[in-house]
């Protein structure tokens, strides 16, 4: 199932035999030549993308509460390039094991009994990669719902190796998303949505995170009253080249017959929690929150009511 992208389609940056050159490097280099040399390729990527760069040192100083050093940015950019190149060694066939956080008891449960639920996760850590290999498990199916982009070849080649059980549903505007899903929610597979990035949102709502209320994408849970479909959320940290601990929020359920109103206050303790979760692993290891575009914006303060 596929919706069809728009003419101008955005792109990845890098150039379009970049993917290719990485996968062929890591097969015939050793690491310790292909390591400085991706080191080097990820300097010249930084010094060639000035939006990116300026948007990584803005969410760094949010992160770390002073101006990052140059190092520190560049840190940012080669453990993205890091979790690309995991993305292309798992596609070029080496293993790559996930092991559960402490308190992923529920989503544990959902792995090994399977059943329909709407999967959030962020642009963070190994978080794709993983959400590709739920859908690689003979039990499970999933429908991965992206953005398409002009050159998305990880994602089509990880599509490739798990399988016809991961399916993904290309969506460039918000308002598709309903019609999209109307077809992938009648049939017991997974639903996975990226529930960070508000250009993307139908529905956006204000939680805590980093020092200020944000904005970020709430449509997972009124899709979640509206299909009857449970919510979890997790998010992959990398532990190594070859290891990664999941961690995951507690499950959220549909009740019927239960007031939306009350339903959705419900809904938003859930996320705040979860965005608890993430902003501690943030706090320990800030490379890994992947989003080099302008950092969910702060809220506008309500107007006070008029005496």
């Amino acid at each position: 199932m596929a919706v069809s992208a728009s003419a101008h389609a955005p792109r990845n940056p890098g150039p379009s035999w970049g993917y290719w050159f990485l996968r062929t490097a890591d097969r015939v280099l050793p690491e310790c030549v292909y390591r400085p040399m991706r080191a080097i390729g990820t300097f010249i990527a930084l010094l060639g993308m000035p939006e990116q760069r300026r948007h990584s040192r803005d969410y760094l100083a949010v992160v770390l509460g002073r101006s990052p050093r140059r190092r520190e940015v560049f840190r940012h950019f080669f453990a993205f390039e890091e979790a690309l190149l995991t993305k292309l060694r798992v596609i070029n066939g080496r293993p790559h094991r996930t092991v559960y956080a402490p308190g992923t008891g529920d989503f544990r449960a959902w792995m090994e009994g399977g059943g329909p639920v709407l999967l959030g996760t962020f642009h963070f850590g190994v978080s794709d990669l993983q959400g590709c290999q739920i859908g690689g498990q003979d039990k499970q199916r999933v429908y991965v719902v992206r953005q398409r982009v002009g050159n998305s070849y990880d994602t089509d080649k990880l599509a490739e190796r798990f399988g016809g059980r991961l399916q993904f549903l290309w969506i460039n505007e918000p308002g598709e998303l309903i019609f999209a899903l109307k077809d992938a929610a009648a049939t017991p597979a997974a639903i996975a949505l990226q529930c960070d990035r508000v250009e993307f949102a139908a529905r956006t709502e204000a939680f805590e995170f980093l020092g200020a209320r944000r904005l970020f994408p709430f449509s997972i849970y009124h899709l979640a009253l509206i299909f009857g479909r449970p919510v979890l959320f997790s998010v992959g940290v990398p532990e190594g080249p070859e290891l990664a601990t999941l961690h995951a929020s507690p499950r959220f359920d549909p009740i019927p017959g239960e007031r939306r109103e009350v339903a959705l206050a419900r809904a938003r303790e859930h996320f705040q929690a979860f965005l608890r979760q993430v902003e501690a692993l943030l706090r320990r290891d800030p490379y890994l929150w992947f989003n080099f575009t302008a950092l969910n914006p702060v809220a506008a303060r309500p107007e006070a009511a008029s005496p």
